[in-house]
């Protein structure tokens, strides 16, 4: 899958050195595009592509690259390209679906100086930050953090709290947000809308990296990340006017196999009712881990309904990764 890198950003939007207090070219230098495969019949391949470009973050020393986890899921082949043209295989160590954060190792010798890590507590909205992507100046954004709050997303899903910025990177998934101090705040997930002063603005979302230290170990020895896997449904349900609605399944998942059908609107969990998307998963995952019996109590058709669904481990559906 061919990708231009003929584009850049306006001068006046990109960081300079004399604009910062911290080698520039080193951090913009820390930031590697990041390409994978995935198999047709890989359980994400219809819904995130089996071929997906992103960026990764060079953290160790030894290469170690940080991204979010999307990238890499089910990837069968992993290419890392550095600014300054290094091209190498990667194996995708780990994905932690609580943070959404993922490890790449190199296959290979990747000399580039580590982006080192700060913490997103510094920063406060309003807050001067530069958003990297792989290719040097012409891809770093000057930005600002416009929020940090709460973030709910309807793969079940949930950050306590968010760093939000604007104008928004085009390439966001796994770029690094620097702090003016040039340490690692958060890496990129999403672009969303924004409103900023009463209009609506395009932005990105952010993992703070503050999130990665207390699981990092674990996902450095492929083990769980200090905890059990959150018990899982395969329920994709969105926020509507104060409903929570179920907006898809994921095909032989738990919800699907289930019963639970498109348009059903969820209204309470084990007997409890609801009040937003970030409530109903932090409810399912507080009746234990994977594997625990979820009930449900549904509307369909101006019917309630009662559902109980046995839950699952997410990662059991995806396909592992092969040893090389």
């Amino acid at each position: 899958m061919a990708v231009s890198s003929n584009w850049a950003f306006p001068d006046t939007l990109q960081p300079s050195s004399e604009d910062v207090r911290f080698d520039l070219e080193a951090a913009l230098s820390s930031v590697v595009m990041l390409r994978t495969e995935v198999p047709e019949d890989a359980f994400t391949a219809s819904i995130l592509g089996t071929e997906r470009i992103g960026n990764g973050v060079v953290i160790g020393d030894n290469g170690l690259v940080l991204t979010i986890g999307y990238l890499i899921t089910e990837a069968e082949t992993i290419w890392l390209s550095a600014n300054d043209g290094t091209l190498i295989a990667g194996y995708p160590l780990a994905y932690d679906f609580a943070t959404g954060f993922g490890l790449v190792q190199p296959l290979g010798r990747l000399t580039i100086p580590p982006l080192p890590r700060g913490s997103a507590r510094s920063c406060a909205i309003g807050d001067d930050v530069i958003v990297i992507g792989n290719g040097g100046r012409a891809h770093a954004l000057k930005a600002k953090v416009i929020d940090k709050r709460e973030f709910a997303g309807y793969w079940e899903y949930v950050l306590d709290e968010a760093i939000f910025t604007a104008p928004a990177h085009p390439e966001w998934g796994g770029s690094a947000l620097v702090s003016a101090e040039g340490r690692l705040l958060g890496i990129g997930s999403l672009l969303v809308q924004e409103a900023v002063e009463g209009q609506q603005v395009q932005g990105n979302m952010f993992v703070p990296i503050d999130l990665l230290e207390p699981i990092l170990q674990d996902m450095l020895t492929m083990a769980q990340a200090n905890r059990p896997p959150r018990p899982w449904l395969g329920m994709y349900t969105t926020e509507t006017e104060g409903r929570l609605v179920v907006a898809g399944l994921a095909k032989g998942a738990p919800a699907d196999s289930a019963g639970v059908r498109p348009g059903d609107v969820v209204v309470e969990v084990a007997g409890e009712r609801t009040s937003g998307l970030a409530d109903l998963f932090r409810r399912v995952w507080r009746l234990g881990s994977a594997g625990v019996e979820v009930p449900l109590t549904l509307a369909r058709d101006g019917n309630l309904l009662r559902a109980r669904i046995r839950s699952a481990d997410r990662g059991e559906y995806l396909k592992k990764p092969r040893m090389h």
